[in-house]
């Protein structure tokens, strides 16, 4: 379920408009770590480290919302819930590759 966004209440700006999407912390870890594949709930909590579940699950729930992630129910006992980027969210690999260069970079002149 994708939130409806109309055009009129974003910002002017591209840049403001993407940070709007992806500019909290959590979120830009979550899409690193959805980039190579699906990932449960668990794994996600796993890799990312210090967020808390509370946060996590608020941040998963905004961007599927938004129309980044996708969340997949599968009707098991225990129950099993998988997340995964949409087409769109993997449309945000050419940025997170750039900060990953940039970062890389910085780290360079540091030593």
């Amino acid at each position: 379920m994708t939130e409806h966004i109309d055009k009129k209440e974003l910002p002017a700006c591209p840049v403001e408009t993407t940070l709007m999407l992806i500019g909290d912390k959590w979120k830009v870890l979550i899409l690193r770590d959805l980039l190579p594949g699906t990932k449960r709930f668990g794994e996600l909590k796993k890799s990312i480290g210090s967020v808390s579940q509370k946060v996590l699950t608020s941040q998963l729930r905004d961007m599927e919302a938004k129309g980044l992630v996708h969340r997949q129910v599968y009707a098991e006992v225990p129950p099993r819930v998988e997340y995964s980027l949409t087409e769109l969210g993997q449309s945000l690999k050419p940025i997170l590759d750039a900060l990953w260069a940039w970062g890389e970079g910085y780290k360079e002149t540091l030593k």
